[in-house]
């Protein structure tokens, strides 16, 4: 069982939000199951009463609002409820239909208590957008618990717990209900017409007086939480503020178009049974993902393996995933299997391939280990290109799972890898060759979580468990849970092989009837060796195989770039990320050329990157407004944006585009910095940015049909940062057009 974090903010602010949900019946007709559940509600055994203390109709009957005050008999622990001071909680629930619309908006808040906890849920019954005999429903909820005498994470985990458990059996209620209309014979609702006539209203009923009452469900409960006594007490000023703020932005996540929004049916097909709070956990991270960048997003499956591997708290999730979606645009990953293409030496001599697939429906990745030669490989080929190739092992991993999927017709996610370590010896702890080994365990872990469902390792030799504390230390925990060890031959008997693998498919290297078409390995020849400067060119041409460059910007000493433009109205475009820091971007214009490059002493700020470059053109004798101008007004790019542009050059000459590290400014009636100025000034260790950058410069004529500048955003994601504190805060993608 999967243990859920719920993303808490500050004041403990609890969010959700729901997929959307579908009933496969008209609104008419769900309405008329959900007016059964008043007033009280006997399929869960929370609610109280209801009161309906106000309502009012339209004179031609298509709206109707109601405002209901409901109690809850919560289920918490004596002596908190004693504490507390109560017995019921209450809610007031403002209903509002409009049968002419066909929609159902539903506004929940907690009456008693509100001046300590802000508990505010919208919900919203619509016509599905493709099928007007369909029913869609969402929520969503926010849970700020100020202060609760001490309890304040007690009463945090009652409330996710009730309200989990109301949401699971929120669509039971409104579907027992559409059967118990069609057991009457009730299967048919006519839809409002302007000569409709009038409706019956419900009548008002009383809260009970006697405690004693059986205990029945609200329509819609908002997270259940104990209040005291002194509940009729008013909520300060600041707290209907909190309400009304949280309201607007709930409204903000209901609203958007279908293609935004997740269905439950859509999430259990191909993702899988998620609890309400993983569902929402994915959605909301999904929603920030659309907001924040502009183009292409991750897949569902991509970034659901994210929360998974951080136990589905959004904030850490948020933040490994931002980081190897900038690795992944600055090294092309998404195009590698169409442009990578193994070398023979691997071909011959990487003793790993896929196989079937086992019993799970996972596919089945075979590495036989021992009989690779991993120094003859090292030696051949060098770091980046193993790298290279095993990179290209899990993005095929991920292309079969989802074939895996469509063809079983049930979510797979994961692959099994099946190790054989017949032949491991000395030679494989080989220490450049471990080197390499833990090099591609800490890049695989870090982009490709939660991709590994088995790892099945057969004929462990005696000298394995030296090699296991060596890279075990590297491996994350949850993956190591998954890995059994069969040591001789073990893995043929009860327990073993068969157990995961059909018999059939089981490779005749193992005792199996299948032919198993992964490469036998060997030595690799001598002849094939590099020398270490061929080796080291080759890492360097491969770590540099990106159109996008980085470079690193410090205090005074900004990166700037030298563009020539021999026919004047050509255009320069660029499109960067900040992945670091706040910076400035400038455009400079200069008739003679800039003297030779001076590179900032890269050793003395710790940069250790290949592509991490600075470099400064402009010579501090130029006077700007005589040696050079500017051409465009300077832009403050934030840490997390994405900045897509172009200018069209006037005149010929040599363009300079310049990134240069922001200055906080100064308080304007003193000279002296202002104290967020300074805490902001100090987030930034060494005064160093970092920026992600890639620029051409087309012809005028090609500009507008070109998909190869600004039209990137199109074909790879954007806006994308290692820091998401700040990324988190920005808008979408600054962009700047001339």
């Amino acid at each position: 069982m999967t243990v859920v974090n719920v993303t808490v903010v500050s004041n403990m602010v609890q969010k959700y939000q729901s997929p959307v949900r579908v009933y496969k019946y008209p609104f008419e007709l769900v309405m008329a199951a959900y007016e059964r559940r008043f007033p009280t509600c006997h399929l869960i055994p929370m609610f109280v009463a209801s009161d309906v203390v106000d309502e009012e109709t339209s004179e031609d009957r298509s709206t109707h609002r109601i405002e209901r005050r409901c109690a809850l008999d919560v289920d918490a622990p004596r002596l908190l409820k004693r504490i507390a001071g109560v017995d019921y909680v209450y809610f007031i629930q403002k209903n509002t239909l409009n049968r002419k619309e066909r929609t159902l908006h539903i506004e929940s808040h907690n009456e008693t208590f509100s001046n300590r906890v802000i508990i505010h849920e919208i919900c919203c019954y619509s016509v599905h957008p493709e099928n007007d005999d369909w029913t869609c429903f969402e929520q969503s909820a926010s849970l700020d618990i100020k202060s609760f005498f001490g309890f304040e994470s007690t009463v945090e985990k009652i409330a996710m717990k009730q309200y989990a458990s109301s949401i699971k059996k929120g669509k039971e209620i409104i579907e027992y209900y559409l059967k118990e209309l069609e057991d009457e014979g009730i299967t048919h609702v006519p839809r409002w017409t302007p000569t409709a006539l009038p409706l019956p209203l419900t009548r008002p009923t009383s809260l009970p007086t006697n405690p004693s009452v059986d205990p029945k469900l609200p329509v819609t409960p908002a997270v259940a939480v104990p209040q005291p006594v002194d509940a009729m007490d008013s909520a300060s000023q600041n707290a209907k503020q909190d309400t009304v703020l949280q309201a607007d932005s709930l409204t903000e996540i209901l609203a958007g178009t279908p293609e935004d929004k997740l269905d439950a049916d859509y999430i259990k097909r191909y993702l899988g049974d998620l609890t309400p709070l993983q569902e929402s956990c994915l959605i909301r991270l999904r929603k920030w993902l659309q907001e924040t960048h502009k183009g292409k997003i991750p897949k569902d499956e991509h970034i659901l393996r994210f929360l998974r591997a951080r136990d589905f708290n959004m904030d850490k999730a948020r933040e490994i995933l931002c980081q190897s979606l900038t690795w992944r645009k600055q090294h092309q990953v998404d195009y590698l299997l169409e442009t990578w293409t193994s070398p023979q030496v691997l071909q011959d001599f990487y003793t790993g391939g896929w196989h079937h697939h086992d019993r799970d429906g996972r596919p089945l990745y075979i590495l036989r280990l021992g009989q690779m030669d991993t120094k003859g490989l090292v030696r051949a080929l060098g770091e980046e290109s193993l790298l290279r190739h095993v990179l290209s092992i899990n993005e095929e991993g991920l292309r079969r799972c989802e074939e895996n999927t469509k063809v079983f017709g049930r979510p797979i996610s994961c692959w099994t890898c099946l190790v054989d370590l017949e032949g491991l010896n000395m030679r494989h702890l080989w220490r450049p060759g471990v080197k390499a080994l833990l090099r591609i365990i800490e890049v695989v872990e870090a982009n490709y979580p939660e991709t590994l469902g088995r790892l099945l390792i057969l004929r462990a030799p005696r000298v394995f468990p030296v090699l296991w504390t060596l890279v075990s230390p590297f491996i994350d925990e949850n993956t190591r849970k998954k890995f059994l060890i069969y040591a001789g031959n073990d893995y043929q008997g009860p327990g073993g092989l068969v157990d995961y693998i059909d018999k059939e498919i089981i490779p005749d290297f193992l005792g199996g009837e299948c032919m198993c078409e992964v490469p036998e390995g060997g030595l690799v020849p001598k002849s094939m060796y590099r020398t270490a400067e061929e080796l080291e060119n080759e890492d360097v041409r491969l770590w540099t195989e990106t159109i996008y460059q980085s470079a690193s910007i410090f205090k005074g000493a900004p990166h700037e770039l030298l563009v020539e433009i021999i026919d004047a109205s050509s255009v320069i475009t660029w499109d960067f990320d900040v992945c670091k820091g706040d910076v400035v971007f400038n455009i400079y214009h200069s008739k003679r050329a800039p003297q030779a490059p001076r590179k900032d002493p890269l050793g003395a700020h710790g940069i250790t990157s290949p592509g991490g470059n600075n470099v400064q053109l402009i010579d501090k004798s130029w006077t700007l407004g005589q040696d050079y101008s500017m051409v465009e007004s300077p832009l403050t790019c934030k840490e997390g944006e994405s900045v897509q542009g172009s200018h069209i050059t006037r005149w010929p000459g040599f363009y300079i585009l310049q990134w240069k590290f922001h200055n906080m400014p100064a308080c304007s009636a003193t000279n002296l910095p202002r104290v967020d100025d300074v805490l902001a000034t100090l987030q930034v260790s060494s005064h160093k940015c970092k920026v992600m950058y890639y620029t051409e410069v087309l012809g005028s004529e090609d500009f507008r049909g070109s998909m190869t500048s600004l039209e990137s955003s199109h074909s790879g994601f954007s806006q994308l940062s290692a820091a998401t504190t700040s990324s988190n805060q920005s808008q979408s993608s600054s962009m700047i057009s001339r």
